[in-house]
């Protein structure tokens, strides 16, 4: 098996015609009596009203123009540490829970030469290797389970059981891919504003990939040049370079010590996500904010709450568009603020952070990862012993080859590329109730991923220790619209095919 390494490919999909005369218009629009369109602005103001604009910090002008790129052979760890690591981007990306991984396809650093890219490469496929036989394992073990779960052998239906079939070979994958390497090759769909990519080209080299990520934000700039080459050449900033990072000057290593790991492992006692701040009054702040939005000082605090949080009275909640910000009575939840301290692998994560108004402060892995083995197992892997062993070969012979070429003088940020899916990530993470609702609800269904449906559940049986009131209405989509709205799920014919709604927040999950 060779490692299929095309290197990055960015393509624009969609621009707007003239996105630096675009702002420009935009910047008169303010002082004048009408709006000004792109089509009239003369080179004389392209020279001097982006410029003054942009170095007053005037900067949402160039916000209005939007870029499309379709991104391909970029690694899941470019994604998790820079082009994931803000909240002001959209992107669609191609999921290893639903895609099964054939072509060893991942990231290959253009620095390694010789010996040092054969190690690279025979780590890589060594860890394809593991995920197709734990693959192969996981599939009757999956498939028992669904059985067991759909009650198939009462059903005798053809049609039902080559379903499960299907299903059972999604579920395996899904826990397979823990073993694939964080270089793995990845695909999206991915759009920002122009000010965003203003800034990603400004702080690329901020990040645990500074080579990777630079290489494909200027192929993003390039594109966008080839259409309006005055977007960054009339305006903005330089790429910082190295000596100009200031985590560089200032990260040590000591997070990567096993002491400092295990004494926050210990800090969690026991949890994936454990509540360590909150916003004492929540309860009592977001009554009054309650009242003052609608007029109704005549509600006592538990009436407030309930106009708010029931869904029975706010149907605010049970809207399948999520239109809890443009709400002014939802709005009221923004003054309860609550801090959790988590632990996830590096798979489950990327997909946590896709939650960005529910920002973490996550760790560079370049300083942080320690020398000896450090991951997240899943449950099904743990619990049957060849399977077990399986993932305990892999996740060996990734920290071996990490280390080898370590010991050969291989930068940290490319040896880094061979650690598994299953590398354990240790942050904190912050969010509003406003925000969170959102999350939990999202988060708490059966058919979210294991740990970040783990972490979420922690998360509401501590908010509901410190404020019951607020957590009353709390649960999954079918918990929410149970009584209220028809159909109580919403995952159609994805149906967990437990009635959740009927014992939440008591719930067993056996996938």
């Amino acid at each position: 098996m060779a490692v299929s390494d095309s290197g990055p490919e960015v393509r624009l999909r969609n621009w707007f015609d003239h996105p630096y005369d675009d702002a420009i218009s935009a910047a008169r629009t303010c002082y004048s009596s009408r709006v000004i369109e792109a089509d009239e602005i003369t080179d004389r103001q392209r020279r001097t009203i982006g410029p003054l604009t942009f170095d007053g910090g005037h900067h949402t002008v160039y916000q209005h123009a939007t870029f499309e790129f379709g991104l391909s052979g970029i690694s899941r760890q470019v994604v998790w540490s820079f082009l994931h690591g803000f909240p002001f981007y959209n992107t669609e990306q191609q999921s290893q829970r639903y895609v099964r991984l054939d072509e060893v396809a991942a990231h290959v650093p253009p620095a390694l030469r010789g010996e040092d890219r054969a190690i690279y490469e025979e780590s890589v496929e060594g860890a394809w290797r593991a995920y197709r036989e734990l693959t192969a394992r996981l599939v009757p073990i999956t498939r028992q389970i669904l059985s067991d779960l759909w009650r198939l052998p009462a059903r005798k239906n053809e049609a039902f059981g080559r379903n499960v079939d299907k299903e059972a070979e999604k579920k395996a994958i899904e826990i397979a891919r823990y073993v694939i390497p964080i270089g793995c090759h990845t695909a999206m769909v991915y759009t920002v504003s122009g000010i965003v990519l203003h800034r990603l080209r400004r702080m690329a080299r901020v990040s645990d990939v500074p080579s990777e990520a630079v290489d494909i934000i200027s192929r993003m700039v390039t594109e966008v040049e080839k259409v309006d080459p005055d977007f960054f050449a009339r305006i903005g900033e330089p790429a910082r370079e190295s000596d100009e990072v200031i985590e560089n000057h200032l990260a040590g290593q000591a997070a990567g010590d096993p002491v400092v790991l295990e004494a926050f492992d210990k800090s969690l006692d026991g949890r994936r996500s454990r509540l360590v701040d909150w916003s004492a009054r929540a309860p009592e702040v977001i009554a009054d904010a309650v009242r003052r939005v609608l007029g109704r000082m005549d509600l006592d605090d538990d009436a407030a709450l309930d106009c708010v949080l029931n869904p029975a009275k706010n149907r605010y909640r049970v809207d399948t568009l999520n239109v809890s910000a443009h709400a002014p009575l939802m709005r009221t939840l923004v003054h309860a603020h609550y801090t959790f301290r988590k632990k996830l692998s590096h798979t489950a994560d990327s997909q946590d952070q896709r939650h960005r108004m529910v920002p973490g402060s996550r760790p560079l892995l370049t300083r942080s990862v320690p020398n000896s083995v450090d991951v997240i197992e899943p449950e099904l892997c743990r619990d049957d012993p060849e399977c077990h062993a399986l993932f305990v070969e892999a996740c060996e012979a990734a920290w071996d080859a990490r280390s080898r070429l370590q010991g050969r003088g291989v930068e940290p940020e490319h040896a880094l590329y061979l650690l598994p899916n299953a590398l354990a990530v240790r942050f904190e993470e912050s969010g509003t109730l406003l925000d969170l609702l959102h999350k939990w609800t999202m988060r708490t269904c059966l058919n979210a991923q294991r740990e970040i449906w783990s972490a979420s559940m922690d998360e509401v049986e501590q908010v509901a220790a410190v404020h019951p009131k607020l957590a009353q209405h709390v649960g999954p989509p079918c918990f929410v619209r149970n009584g209220i709205v028809r159909p109580r799920c919403t995952e159609g014919s994805h149906f967990c095919g437990v009635p959740v709604w009927r014992s939440f927040p008591v719930v067993e999950r056996s996938i």
